[in-house]
């Protein structure tokens, strides 16, 4: 590796010490701060939202609690639509990859606004939508939904065993009315909830051939002193998603300091070693061909040209991008860029970040080829 080739790690390695130590000794606002113009650079917004605005609440997914892989359009099943018919939300790069799918709803949650048993459509669902939903009940489904890119998840149903003259039997129960719970401090959205009503759900049990339903739900509005910043802690820890595994920073900075140690230290001795052998293979010595032991008998194989030369190449670049494409999704992790939920960041970034490193690929590449 030439004298340039090796600047440019020890530059990279500079680069990367000096934003772990950033990183470490920022205070709490600067931290915030610093979260904030990630989120922004990531399609992320501080919404401000005066009384009575309308905040959007988007439908995203349903499917099975017990495999969350699983997901469908939430309208594939026969929930009412939009008056004005369904629309979808234009995602970024990265919601696009992760597969997400945005569809407005019926609900109208303005901000600030209380609403009270609002009845959004009343309809006589026949044995084909009663066996829909029967199924979602049977499989235990939920739904998923954003409210100012805040998540939210209900239950479709709720299945029930009866169990007459020693003989058992399921009754199947879908949940019409949903409440929702909304928090606030100031002019943001801070917290949302949803719970539904048991006393207002409808059997759709087998046998149920014809059922008329009334969709509705009410809005509460409460206000709290927990800051937007904090917002998306309680998503940490949320019962109706995977538990969100707590990033060990520490430890993984102290991994990487002591690997790189031990590998600075085993190639200092490695060159001390053999910096005389290498002055005399420079030099075309004579007398290294009367005596060899250990490594030298594979001298030639180590110092042979390599047979592929634009191969070669190319992977060391890649690899170097790889590197420098790790290096850069850490840096944004430490600084809050890929906070709880926010649909679609990391895609993008490493997105982003690959075409950008991508002069890097070419440029060690070329020195290499050259």
């Amino acid at each position: 590796m030439g004298q340039k080739q090796w600047a440019w790690c020890a530059l990279g390695c500079l680069l990367a010490a000096s934003a772990i130590s950033s990183a470490a000794s920022i205070s709490d606002v600067q931290e915030q701060e610093l979260q904030v113009t990630a989120r922004h650079l990531l399609g992320g917004s501080d919404h401000k939202y005066k009384q009575g605005e309308e905040v959007p609440l988007w439908a995203s997914k349903v499917g099975p609690f017990t495999n969350p892989s699983e997901t469908y359009e939430y309208f594939s099943l026969p929930y009412c639509p939009p008056s004005g018919g369904v629309k979808w939300k234009t995602l970024g790069i990265g919601e696009v990859v992760d597969a997400n799918r945005m569809a407005s709803t019926p609900y109208a949650l303005h901000f600030q606004t209380a609403r009270k048993d609002v009845v959004i459509c009343e309809k006589t669902m026949g044995e084909a939508d009663l066996n829909m939903f029967r199924k979602a009940v049977q499989g235990d489904w939920y739904f998923q939904m954003y409210y100012d890119d805040l998540p939210v998840w209900g239950f479709i149903g709720k299945m029930e065993k009866i169990i007459v003259q020693s003989v058992s039997s399921f009754k199947f129960y879908l949940f019409t009315h949903i409440d929702f719970d909304i928090k606030y401090n100031g002019d943001r959205v801070i917290e949302i909830n949803v719970s539904t009503d048991p006393q207002q759900a409808i059997d759709i049990s087998d046998g149920v051939i014809e059922q008329k339903v009334k969709f509705s739900y009410s809005v509460r509005w409460t206000q709290t002193a927990t800051t937007y910043e904090k917002r998306l802690s309680r998503y940490e820890r949320f019962p109706l998603n995977p538990v969100h595994l707590e990033i060990h920073w520490f430890s993984i900075i102290n991994s990487c300091v002591t690997v790189l140690l031990l590998t600075g230290f085993l190639a200092t001795i490695l060159m001390r070693v053999l910096k005389a052998d290498f002055i005399k293979f420079s030099r075309d010595d004579p007398g290294m061909d009367e005596e060899e032991s250990g490594w030298k008998y594979v001298h030639g194989d180590v110092f042979r040209f390599p047979p592929n030369k634009n191969l070669f190449c190319a992977f060391v670049g890649t690899g170097t991008q790889i590197f420098y494409l790790s290096l850069f999704i850490f840096a944004m992790a430490l600084v809050g860029a890929f906070y709880p939920y926010n649909r679609g960041a990391l895609y993008t970034a490493l997105i982003v970040l690959y075409a950008l490193t991508a002069s890097i690929a070419g440029y060690v590449a070329a020195s290499y080829y050259k």
